[in-house]
Order: structure tokens, then C-alpha cells, then sequence
């Protein structure tokens, strides 16, 4: 063992001084493997980029709309319109409604909307916005009850596999995510259909938006997608970036690969890397700059509006004994992180719903509801969750009027 001693110890030396070098190499195999696409970082061209053959389909969920009043104005002419031709369709009251992210979670959501359709007070939403898994819910509670099967099938029967599948050790290593998120394309491939996309268009004349929020990564900031103008813009690749948004929307850092978006901007193109909106906000409605009793006034014709706001998850903390590594630690603390952001943007969202006269409707998962699941889409888990919602839907104990424990 003595004789072995030298040798093994230049061995080790020779070792650790090749493992950067084999590490390099290995880096620069792999970029050789992508594809050098121009990306737009600088900051003040991210204000006028579009997507290429789109105008006016979207806009910085952080900042104060400027032409608020004059988009509104034209809106409430085409609600008046609808209103004209449809006296069922709600003109001097306004429902809107906004769908939070959560994953599997959001089995809950989509029982919660069934449930409230057999309820009979379900009423139809002029707006609808969705982060994350409540963007993939959105575009059917925005098409209204005639979807709630379609919901059921998609939150009831799907698992992990349907929507992820691993990366691989390089593919954790030296790629965008842990897991390939082929199957979940394949998801929204197959039931966010051209008709489906045209069904949507149709209702952007009559005033209705469907709103979805992703991240800009570079940019660091939400972005609001309308979606209605997106399926109404008769652009020929509408439905693939209807799906896109979609696709972004879900798309957790780090677990799902961000989702690229080509734009222009100052007469040239790039990408954009979006991901899920659940990074800069849980559930939104309009930009804290706005003001919708401003719009009324601007207007001269005010409005009553009700908000019912929809979290696929728990406002409760939920004790869970925690491994001691990297990844359960991070994971730990990234939920731990979207529950209190959750509150946060809960209570951004009452207090703007209280400063214009907005009836404020809150709905969650209860805290005592302890099932667990076996991962993040465990099909058994979702079932429980949805048949949850499907009950408390049917009941107007399903929401609550302000925030979880505001009144301490």
C-alpha cells in the first residue's frame, strides 16, 4: 500500500486538474448544440417590442395603462352593442373574474366553477384573467358552463406524466429545466383547438377579455397577454401563440424550460424569454396605477362590478418535515415563498377592489383540508381537490369577503 501511495496521490492531482478542463469542453459542446438567436436585453426596447404581425395584444402588468379610458371607452361600446342585440348580457354591472396559479392544485378551481354553475348564480364574466395553472383554466370558465366537463376531464384525469417528463442528469445539469415539458405542449396542443381559438375571437367584439400573465425573465416583469385579441386577430399562427402564452404562463422556473417568444422591436427581430407569471404576481386584475372609478367619472357612466378571485391553494401554513437537501429545500421554500406572495397579492387586490367600489369575493382551499398528494399532479390527490370545489361551489360559503384574517 506504501508503493501505491505516490502514484495514487499524482493520480488524484492528475484528476482534479483535467475535471475543469473535461467540464469546459463539455460546456462548449453543448452550446455548440444551440442556436444563437438574438435576444432582446436591452431594457429600453423591451417597451416597444411586439410579437411580429401583432399590435396591441399585450402590455406591462406593473405599469399604469395610459390609454385605460380610451380602451375602456371603445369596450363599453361594444358591451352596449352586445347588450342591444342580447338584453341577457349585463350592461350596467360588470363580473370579472381572476384565476391564481398552484398547479394540480387547480383541480380545485375547476371544481369550484362546476359547482357554482349548478348553483345557478354562476354569472358571465366580461373579464377573466389566468397565471399559471389558472391560465390554463381561464379560457373555459371565460367560454363560460358549457366547458365545465372539459375542465373536470382535464384536472381529473390527467398525471404527472401527461404533463412532464424528466431531463436526464444533463439535462438538469447543463440545460434550462429539470424536466422536459413536451407533454404538457401536447395538453394544450390538443385541447386549445383553432375552433376553441375562434370561439374566444368571437367574444372580443362584444367587449369580453380574456387576460393571461406571464413573466418577461429579462426584463423582470409581468406581462399581461389579451388573449382575445390574440384568437381575434385573423394573424395565421394565432392558435400557436395562443398556446405559447399558455405554455409560458405554466412554466415554473428551473422545473419547466422557459418559453421563447419572437418579437420585433425598432425594425428588428428577437426572442423573448418568458416564464410563469406566477414569478412576479399569484392573481391579478388591473395594474395598481388604475383606477376603474377614474374610468367610470371619464366615462360618465359608472358601473357596479363584482371581483371573485379564485387561489388553488391553501392561505394556511401547512407543517411538513423538510429533507435536509438542495432540492427539497429549494422546493420548500419556493412554495413557502408563492403562499405568502399569494396573501400579499390578495391583499393589493381588496384594497384596489375597496378604493373603487368593487364587491370582493375570495375563495381558497380550506385550511382544513389535509390530503396530500404524491406529487405535484397525483391524480388521486386532484380528484379530491375538484370533487372539494365541485361541493363547495354549490354554496355561497365558497367565498369570503376580505382577505384571510384581515379582520385581526
Amino acid at each position: 500500500m506504501a508503493q501505491n501511495g505516490p502514484r495514487a496521490g499524482k493520480r488524484a492531482v492528475l484528476r482534479a486538474a483535467v475535471r475543469p478542463l473535461v467540464t469546459a469542453v463539455a460546456l462548449m459542446l453543448l452550446a455548440a448544440c444551440g442556436t444563437n438567436v438574438p435576444r432582446l436585453d436591452d431594457a429600453p426596447l423591451n417597451t416597444y417590442a411586439t410579437p411580429v404581425g401583432y399590435k396591441g395584444i399585450r402590455y406591462w402588468g406593473d405599469a399604469e395603462l395610459k390609454k385605460l379610458n380610451e380602451v375602456s371607452a371603445v369596450r363599453l361600446e361594444q358591451v352596449r352593442e352586445a347588450h342591444r342585440k342580447d338584453p341577457s348580457v349585463p350592461l350596467e354591472r360588470a363580473y370579472y373574474l381572476a384565476i391564481s396559479g398552484g398547479g394540480g392544485d387547480g383541480a380545485y378551481g375547476a371544481g369550484l366553477l362546476a359547482g357554482w354553475t349548478l348553483s345557478g348564480t354562476r354569472p358571465q364574466f366580461e373579464i377573466v384573467t389566468g397565471i399559471s395553472t389558472g391560465a390554463l383554466t381561464a379560457p373555459y370558465a371565460f367560454l363560460g358552463p358549457n366547458y365545465d366537463g372539459r375542465l373536470k376531464e382535464i384536472y381529473t384525469t390527467i398525471s404527472e406524466k401527461d404533463v412532464l417528463r424528466s431531463s436526464g442528469p444533463l439535462g438538469a445539469l447543463f440545460g434550462a429545466s429539470l424536466t422536459d415539458n413536451s407533454p404538457l405542449k401536447a395538453l394544450v396542443a390538443k385541447h386549445v383547438t383553432a375552433d376553441l381559438v375562434d370561439l374566444i375571437g368571437a367574444e372580443n367584439a362584444k367587449g369580453r377579455k380574456l387576460l393571461v400573465g406571464t413573466t418577461n425573465l429579462d426584463a423582470q416583469r409581468p406581462v399581461v397577454w389579451d388573449m382575445t385579441a390574440i384568437a381575434a386577430s385573423g394573424n395565421p399562427d394565432r392558435v400557436q401563440l395562443f398556446r405559447d402564452v399558455l405554455v409560458a404562463s405554466a412554466a415554473i422556473p428551473g422545473v419547466f424550460p422557459p418559453q421563447l417568444i419572437r418579437v420585433q422591436a425598432d425594425g428588428k427581430s428577437y426572442e423573448e424569454l418568458h416564464v410563469d407569471g406566477g414569478t412576479t404576481t399569484q392573481a391579478f386584475l388591473l395594474s395598481g396605477e388604475n383606477s376603474l372609478k377614474d374610468v367610470d367619472k371619464a366615462l360618465n357612466f359608472p358601473r357596479k362590478r363584482s371581483l371573485y378571485v379564485i387561489i388553488n391553494g391553501t392561505f394556511a401554513p401547512q407543517a411538513e418535515k423538510t429533507e435536509t437537501k438542495t432540492l427539497a429545500i429549494a422546493a420548500r421554500s419556493i412554495s413557502t415563498l408563492i403562499k405568502n406572495q399569494s396573501i400579499g397579492d390578495v391583499f393589493k387586490m381588496y384594497a384596489q377592489a375597496v378604493r373603487d367600489g368593487v364587491d370582493f369575493n375570495l375563495a381558497s382551499i380550506p385550511a382544513d383540508f389535509q390530503d396530500k398528494g404524491k406529487g405535484e399532479f397525483d391524480q388521486a390527490h386532484m380528484r379530491k381537490l375538484y370533487d372539494l370545489g365541485y361541493q363547495k361551489g354549490q354554496g355561497p360559503g365558497a367565498w369570503s369577503k376580505t382577505p384571510p384574517d384581515y379582520d385581526s
